[in-house]
């Protein structure tokens, strides 16, 4: 009773970069990004056998909460407008993908206001079988537990990268459920999400496993940065002291 769950707006717009624009229809209409996602979709449920399957969409591709949090989250996708930045010749494509999906009885679902990715982890944490989720966002990740496995797309649906709890810490050097920490302190450059400045991936790593959350690792900083403070006070104290019985 597999549930297969994808992240739609990931994977047609790999399709479209991956599947030329001389792919029509009869009447001369793009649909390289429609073939590219049927495409794959077809592999997808051939090799990994679902009984349930879903397209998770993003009604909102950059929420406001998330925005408020980090003003420059996905910032640089935006058009002039406001609006996400799609090529002319995808934006009508995906209506079409949506109707063929529904005519092959294929489930879709969104959330107003939230992106796919909230939409698979509620999905993903609702159910009680076993549950694989099809991404190129390393977002999800942090999903990966004994029930659920992200495939990671990031070489293309033909080479699935398949990450459980053990994949993700070989992977990582992290525990799946702090890989939103780590992620915090690496930073996403694709995201528009900065991170902690000087701090790679082996930093993070090292931080998150010591001291674990992000919050655990601020509190620890301050604390070294206030006994750091004590000790400066108290060497000034006694220098100050020195200076005085040798002035006076």
């Amino acid at each position: 009773m597999t549930l297969l769950l994808v992240d739609a707006a990931n994977l047609y717009f790999r399709a479209f970069y991956g599947v030329p624009e001389s792919v029509t229809s009869p009447d001369g209409q793009p649909i390289n990004a429609v073939r590219g996602f049927l495409d794959m979709t077809a592999t997808l449920i051939t090799r990994r056998r679902p009984t349930r399957y879903v397209a998770c969409l993003d009604f909102d591709w950059r929420p406001a909460f998330r925005v408020a949090l980090i003003p420059s989250y996905k910032a640089h996708r935006r058009a002039p407008d406001g609006r996400e930045a799609i090529p002319d010749a995808l934006v009508p494509q995906i209506p079409v993908l949506l109707r063929v999906l529904g005519a092959l009885g294929l489930a879709t679902g969104g959330a107003d206001g939230f992106e796919a990715d909230d939409v698979i982890a509620t999905l993903a944490a609702r159910d009680d079988g076993p549950c694989e989720i099809v991404s190129g966002d390393r977002d999800l990740i942090a999903l990966a537990n004994e029930r659920v496995r992200v495939l990671y797309v990031g070489r293309g649906v033909a080479r699935l990268e398949d990450l459980g709890p053990d994949e993700v810490r070989a992977r990582y050097g992290v525990p799946a459920e702090r890989y939103p920490d780590f992620a915090a302190l690496r930073g996403d450059p694709s995201d528009g999400l900065p991170g902690v400045a000087g701090v790679g991936e082996k930093t993070a790593a090292a931080l998150v496993n010591r001291f674990g959350a992000v919050e655990d690792i601020v509190a620890a900083a301050q604390a070294v940065y206030a006994n750091h403070l004590h000790l400066m006070q108290e060497i000034i104290c006694i220098h100050v002291q020195q200076i005085s019985r040798f002035m006076f």
